[in-house]
């Protein structure tokens, strides 16, 4: 009798919804995601002490991620979203399908990919679409293995640019040392792809480009970002899974952590998500 009611009153508590991404990238994510659901409590986690994961293996991305999901986890999230391009590239499936059942099979992890393959094709009037992405995502053939589900007819360019987060990261972004490296990869995606009139903005630091992105790209190109498409992705799932719905907290509270320097989370993060962050720091 005891045991019984211990798990049905621990699966009756509520918390958080979980946002993780290895830096400060998927707080672009979370920002559109608080302006569509802001009713809900969120924890953000960026694993900036250990950023990038671009260039990182298959398991080392997924040895981090995975500890990041069960410490949000652990924090009482029911629900947790890789706003991570490269983590849901390389992690995802994993943790989804070996981890997850023997973790908490009724938590869930949700990525950044599926939403936006899912309605792409959608956007395109050439049926020509370029990925700009991180190497590791390029690499992992995910964007073009998902998309393919979804658009089979679908034409697919891909364009690693290993050098675009780090110039996030390292406040460059706006400087003109940017734009050498944004015009090298769009011209060599357009000259890949000469009919491209779709730009699908792969990593989640580069919405802070798209000014420059915008600047060195031909007239007419339709650029996208992942934020609001992920936003209304997770609108949807909520509305379609009342039960987990019901798990996720709702007084609206904002909490950030970082396993680096909590001083330097702050003075960045506000940046990605419009407006001043306070982080706490955290050892994994």
């Amino acid at each position: 009798m005891n045991g019984k009611f211990h798990v049905r009153l621990t699966m009756s508590l509520t918390g958080p919804i979980g946002i993780f991404d290895s830096g400060y990238g998927g707080l672009t994510v979370m920002k559109e995601i608080v302006r569509k659901l802001p009713a809900y409590d969120y924890i953000y986690l960026g694993d900036n002490a250990r950023a990038p994961y671009g260039n990182r293996s298959y398991d080392t991305v997924y040895r981090y991620a995975l500890e990041c999901v069960k410490w949000l986890f652990n924090r009482g999230c029911p629900l947790v979203i890789l706003a991570c391009n490269t983590a849901s590239a390389k992690a995802l499936r994993n943790i989804q399908q070996i981890d997850l059942p023997k973790i908490n099979p009724s938590n869930r992890v949700l990525g950044v990919i599926r939403p936006t393959t899912e309605i792409i094709g959608n956007i395109t009037r050439t049926g020509t679409v370029g990925i700009l992405a991180t190497t590791g995502t390029v690499q992992s053939g995910s964007y073009e293995i998902e998309i393919k589900k979804f658009f089979p007819r679908l034409k697919l360019v891909q364009e690693a640019c290993p050098m675009w987060a780090p110039l996030v990261e390292n406040n460059e972004h706006l400087g003109p040392g940017a734009d050498y490296f944004i015009k090298k990869h769009l011209d060599n995606i357009f000259e890949k792809g000469k009919d491209i009139d779709t730009l699908l903005l792969a990593c989640t630091h580069y919405p802070l480009l798209l000014d420059k992105i915008q600047d060195h790209s031909p007239p007419g190109i339709r650029i996208v970002a992942q934020g609001e498409i992920v936003a209304d992705s997770l609108a949807v799932y909520l509305n379609n899974h009342p039960e987990m719905e019901k798990r996720c907290a709702k007084q609206g509270t904002l909490s950030f952590y970082t396993t680096d320097s909590a001083e330097d989370f702050n003075n960045h993060g506000g940046v990605f998500f419009g407006q001043p962050v306070q982080a706490l720091h955290l050892d994994l």
